[in-house]
């Protein structure tokens, strides 16, 4: 039988990435396994070095299985501006050499909208994955890379039927959406027995359902001295009555320094700073927690599979779902107290799973670029 070959580079760049990416491996390896395929698919995989250290790269790429990427561009730090242009630059010559038949990009880091850029320059073709997402605030750097890469999108993979209506609203023509699912939750429901032998609760010494969960990694909260000082204030007098674990950013861990309220600085009474923690110890923690404090989206997905009950310290949200259906709720300095004091005399578990958000979402994704060559 006469097979078609697929042609694809899939981009990494920052550590939310990883576990959208990891799904969609396995499902194009398994599609080649397949007997009765009339296609086949061949990638390469491009890792942009956005984050680049071992706790937020190299640990990931193990736990989640994927393979040693083809290519390094090997970007760095820097602002925004600078780190999207080296991307630009460094990507231009690579999709050149490769000529893929499609870039699929996922997420909305740097990396995600330089490389669409690049793309929508070369007249390559595009698939966003986790597209729709909307937060309505243009002061993040991410709906600007989210609005961008949409807009240059020739296939948009969306989660939830709000990224639909998000999208239909912009004027993307139906044609260029299909409604898959939540990928991220692929790598989830992938990792759930690696999740429960998770040994982090016995190292730490937490008790299921009688700890909270803390990540928070956006500038407002934790590169603006006196809002984290705020914060950790208000860390310290929840952890009075239930522990607290925090595991901490290394430029947080800087600042926190400076506020004396680093590691360094001995016993928080019941505050437990941690060094950053990997994937399948994250999600434990995530699916044992009486409650979860988070400004990550990522967590607000997990938590919603999870039904943990989560607050999200920001004044917006992309995950809309997760507060409609899910677990979640907003909330900000002022009222955190009272709302963490509110979940923790409800329910252990909130509300429902979205629809698609079933392990099968990168099988989805694969059947349609398949199909679309």
């Amino acid at each position: 039988m006469y097979q078609k070959m697929i042609k694809l580079i899939l981009v990494v760049g920052a550590r939310p990435n990883f576990m959208k990416i990891a799904p969609l491996i396995k499902a194009i390896n398994n599609h080649n396994d397949s007997d009765g395929k009339n296609s086949r698919i061949k990638y390469r995989l491009v890792h942009t070095g956005q984050h680049y250290d071992n706790n937020m790269s190299d640990i990931f790429f193990q736990e989640l299985d994927i393979p040693k990427p083809d290519i390094n561009l090997g970007v760095g730090s820097g602002s925004h501006a600078e780190q999207t242009a080296k991307i630009m630059l460094a990507f231009e010559p690579i999709c050149l050499k490769e000529k893929p038949d499609w870039v699929v990009v996922v997420g909305d880091v740097n990396s995600t909208v330089a490389c669409a850029l690049v793309c929508a320059k070369l007249g390559i073709k595009l698939a966003h994955v986790e597209a729709g997402l909307r937060s309505f605030d243009r002061t993040m750097p991410e709906e600007i890379n989210r609005l961008v890469t949409d807009a240059l999108s020739d296939l948009l993979f969306t989660p939830s039927e709000d990224a639909n209506e998000n999208l239909a609203v912009e004027g993307i023509p139906a044609s260029k959406i299909r409604f898959v699912g939540n990928i991220m939750i692929d790598s989830l429901v992938q990792k759930l027995p690696l999740i429960e032998r998770s040994t982090i609760l016995e190292a730490l010494g937490l008790p299921p359902s009688n700890f909270i969960y803390v990540t928070l990694h956006r500038p407002k909260n934790v590169d603006n001295k006196n809002n984290l000082k705020n914060i950790m204030d208000c860390l310290q007098e929840i952890a009075v009555d239930i522990p607290v674990v925090f595991p901490v950013h290394p430029r947080t861990e800087k600042i926190l320094n400076e506020l004396s309220f680093g590691k360094t600085h001995g016993n928080l009474n019941g505050l437990n700073l941690l060094d950053p923690i990997g994937y399948i110890d994250s999600l434990n923690l995530a699916a044992n927690a009486r409650l979860v404090i988070t400004d990550s989206g990522g967590l607000q997905e997990e938590t919603t599979y999870f039904r943990t009950p989560c607050l999200t310290l920001r004044p917006n949200t992309e995950w809309p779902i997760t507060i409609k259906l899910g677990s979640n709720r907003l909330t900000d300095l002022p009222n955190l107290l009272c709302d963490v004091q509110q979940l923790l005399s409800g329910p252990l578990k909130l509300g429902q799973i979205p629809p698609l958000w079933d392990g099968k979402t990168s099988e989805r994704i694969i059947c349609e670029l398949a199909k679309a060559i």
